[in-house]
């Protein structure tokens, strides 16, 4: 990507749980970026210096805990823009993204992770560049936003699993017979929710 592009996203929707922003944070992090972050009831906000600019990342927490960043954002950083992109296809999010440079503007409607439309815009002029035939029909669109939702409540599944392993684990380490035995009752609850989704 050229640097001097300007990239704006609008009507961004991506869906993580906290370990996922965990790990946004570290690999921010890595890639030398200054971060702070603030949290309330609702929101867990994500600012990230980019030379003189900050950018705030904004994740909205669900009615099940979990999170999902939304809202517009413009970001002039193509490392940033690069990894905000990766993002978008990693978590099949949804986005308009508009690429700005010189007279030219670029527009992707992306949708559960994949380029739907690619738009060309000069002056008044609009070039379609592609669109994916056939459009999805508004059946079709439910279905896969139905299969996006069993596959991330399958995936947070395994993860809650994978937690209350690990507590298990740690409570036999400690010799807390009391934890470890409500660390296996809660396993029983998710193996029996992750036979019904997995089935």
């Amino acid at each position: 990507m050229n640097k001097s592009y300007e990239v704006e996203y609008c009507n961004l929707e991506l869906r993580f749980n906290r370990r996922h922003i965990q790990n946004l944070i570290r690999d921010l992090i890595r890639e030398g970026y200054s971060l702070y972050w603030s949290e309330d009831e609702s929101f867990f906000i994500l600012s990230v210096r980019t030379g003189r600019k900050l950018v705030k990342l904004r994740f909205q927490q669900t009615r099940t805990g979990n999170y999902k960043m939304t809202g517009d954002y413009i970001i002039k950083d193509a490392k940033l823009a690069e990894w905000l992109e990766k993002l978008i296809g990693d978590t099949r999010g949804h986005a308009v993204v508009k690429r700005f440079k010189d007279q030219q503007m670029t527009v992707e409607n992306i949708l559960f992770g994949e380029v739907i439309r690619l738009v060309e815009v000069s002056g008044f002029k609009q070039r379609v560049i592609f669109q994916k035939e056939p459009a999805p029909t508004a059946e079709e669109m439910e279905e896969m936003f139905l299969s996006r939702e069993g596959e991330e409540r399958l995936m947070l599944l395994r993860m809650e699993v994978d937690d209350e392993l690990e507590r298990l684990y740690t409570a036999m380490q400690m010799d807390n017979i009391e934890k470890a035995n409500a660390c296996r009752q809660v396993l029983k609850q998710l193996s029996g929710h992750l036979l019904m989704l997995e089935g």
